[in-house]
């Protein structure tokens, strides 16, 4: 595998995004997301073990961070609706991979011979 040298200022801002991408429970929040929810309580119902004080924090920094969009919408009572951005549904493609390797993983017999150096 053919690995691109990056210089120190790309391998921080690798860094900060892998973070933030890797942050307990945005990964998860944006996979909700994708796959359609789109309002608060359809996020809480998607992501398990997820609190609303939790889930606002995050969709604020999410949002911060251009990666979601809220729109208010002026109703009685107010909706508001989330969705992702073009920077949200890139980082989705991204992390698509990840989830395929994971489920492939996750799954594996754990009685799996491992062999070391060989």
């Amino acid at each position: 595998m053919d690995v691109q040298h990056i210089d120190d200022a790309q391998c921080r801002a690798f860094r900060r995004s892998a973070e933030l991408a890797g942050k307990k429970w945005n990964a998860a929040i944006l996979l909700a997301l994708s796959r359609g929810a789109d309002r608060f309580s359809k996020i809480i119902e998607s992501v398990d073990d997820l609190s609303d004080r939790l889930l606002a924090a995050r969709l604020r920094e999410l949002e911060s961070h251009g990666l979601v969009v809220r729109e208010v919408v002026p109703t009685v009572p107010v909706q508001i609706f989330y969705r992702l951005t073009p920077a949200g549904g890139e980082l989705i493609q991204i992390l698509n991979p990840l989830v395929q390797w994971s489920q492939r993983w996750e799954q594996a017999p754990t009685d799996r011979e491992v062999t070391v150096g060989g």
